[in-house]
């Protein structure tokens, strides 16, 4: 099972070291990957970091932080929030939080709050992915091998292969960049595109990257292998790569 990443936003050093101490014992579930002390710092982090969960005990005064959250273009953490006021359990499910922990924390309401977290992030992508696999396999059955399925924040898109310039890897994310100009940001993670895009036309040039041999237009050799592509991005080509690269093109030429 892979651990859930986890940020804490709270001003009391108290919660800091339950949930730290938490990690340790627990760390086969989840994995606390930062933490800030007010809700800019943790905005910045959010952004940076994009983790499954949030515990959140600092006093939100308004709804600026679930408004800046509601912007994010990749899918928005999971809250669990901790007070030592009981009402504020009403805020909390008000934003759709996972669960609400009222002080004094102990790592039975802590394992049963992340639990409900890991069931429904386990959900959501089941759901996507068979989503996803449905519309793969129908594509398959039709033979066209033109539209990808991609699992997008809270929907699935369909995405005309021949619009893809190059994909990019974020950590467990893939960003999609389209002819258009668009940039579509997919919950799986690249090496899972990498098995499903048209192998005529796309090729892994880097451990980060997949692009298009369709929206080259200029290769340049010199110190390196760099593409250029019909936007103006220019990608290099890893070194150990550059053979079969050239393999690839050759083939197509």
């Amino acid at each position: 099972m892979t651990p859930i990443n986890a940020i804490i936003i709270s001003e009391q050093k108290d919660t800091l070291i339950i949930l730290k101490k938490f990690e340790e014992e627990n760390f086969m579930i989840i994995k606390i990957i930062a933490d800030a002390t007010s809700i800019t710092d943790g905005i910045n982090i959010i952004k940076l970091t994009k983790p499954d969960v949030i515990f959140l005990d600092i006093t939100v005064k308004d709804d600026t932080f679930f408004e800046m959250l509601e912007q994010l273009d990749f899918c928005i953490p999971k809250l669990i929030f901790i007070s030592d006021q009981e009402h504020f359990a009403l805020k909390a499910f008000k934003y759709n939080a996972i669960d609400f922990i009222l002080k004094p924390i102990d790592f039975n309401t802590i394992i049963l709050a992340v639990y409900k977290a890991i069931k429904r992030i386990g959900m959501e992508r089941s759901y996507q992915n068979q989503k996803i696999n449905d519309i793969n396999i129908l594509n398959s059955f039709n033979q066209t091998n033109e539209y990808l399925a991609v699992s997008s924040l809270d929907k699935v898109e369909l995405i005309n292969m021949s619009e893809i310039i190059y994909c990019k890897a974020d950590g467990k994310y893939t960003y999609f960049i389209l002819l258009n100009g668009k940039k579509i940001l997919s919950t799986r993670n690249l090496g899972e595109y990498s098995k499903i895009l048209d192998n005529n036309y796309f090729f892994r040039i880097h451990h980060s990257y997949i692009i298009n041999l369709r929206h080259i237009v200029n290769i340049s050799k010199k110190d390196g292998y760099f593409c250029e592509f019909s936007n103006g991005t220019v990608l290099l080509v890893a070194k150990r790569r550059q053979d079969d690269f050239n393999k690839f093109i050759k083939l197509k030429e």
